[in-house]
């Protein structure tokens, strides 16, 4: 009985020069969206859109006469605005107070304020939207100075944006002093403005 063949052994080629991987062309290299707060060009550029939205909507307030009960429902969002707005600011700081008191650490701190964006946002647009049906008086000077609060509350929330985005991006260590004073003044304007508005608003009720 003959042996059966048996398989020839697997050979193993190898090259005679060093492996050379083809690098990607151009075109297959996808470049990265413009992201809002990359740098202080875009969100400069945010605040120029922001401040144009802003004189439009004065002008279209000062041009637009509403009925009396479109005025009192707009009045009635004026109000759940602010509430809205305010509201979600003030907790967004009592995070950062807890932060500062090491009742919870940055990363909490940042975290639970960057869920508040939405909503302090909507309280803006909502102001800025319901404030054009209430038809301002923009010489009289408590409505130009509560226009002119509104304004910088929202340049003040947009570079909030970007101090988040630097902030997250030490959340390992200690903030720099540089972030730290940033934060303060931050917040510091934001509550200056918003309890501003709401004196104001509160003046503007009473000399009716």
């Amino acid at each position: 009985m003959s042996a059966l063949p048996s398989e020839p052994p697997l050979s193993v080629i190898r090259p005679r020069g060093p492996v050379r991987v083809a690098a990607p062309s151009p075109g297959a290299r996808h470049a990265k969206p413009l992201a809002l707060y990359d740098s202080w060009w875009t969100v400069a550029g945010a605040g120029v859109a922001i401040c144009a939205a802003w004189a439009v909507s004065v002008w279209i307030s000062v041009h637009l006469q509403a009925d009396a009960t479109l005025h009192t429902a707009a009045l009635f969002v004026h109000l759940a605005s602010l509430v809205l707005g305010f509201g979600a600011v003030l907790v967004a700081d009592y995070y950062g107070l807890l932060w500062m008191t090491g009742r919870c650490t940055l990363r909490e701190a940042l975290g639970s304020a960057g869920r508040l964006h939405t909503p302090i946002w909507a309280g803006l647009v909502g102001l800025v939207a319901s404030g054009i049906l209430l038809h301002p008086n923009p010489s009289a000077t408590l409505t130009a100075t509560k226009l002119v609060m509104v304004l910088v509350l929202s340049l003040n929330g947009l570079q909030a944006g970007l101090l988040n985005r630097r902030m997250a991006e030490q959340a390992s260590a200690s903030p720099s002093t540089g972030i730290l004073a940033w934060g303060g003044a931050t917040a510091l304007v934001s509550q200056i403005c918003w309890w501003g508005a709401v004196i104001v608003g509160f003046l503007n009720t009473q000399s009716h």
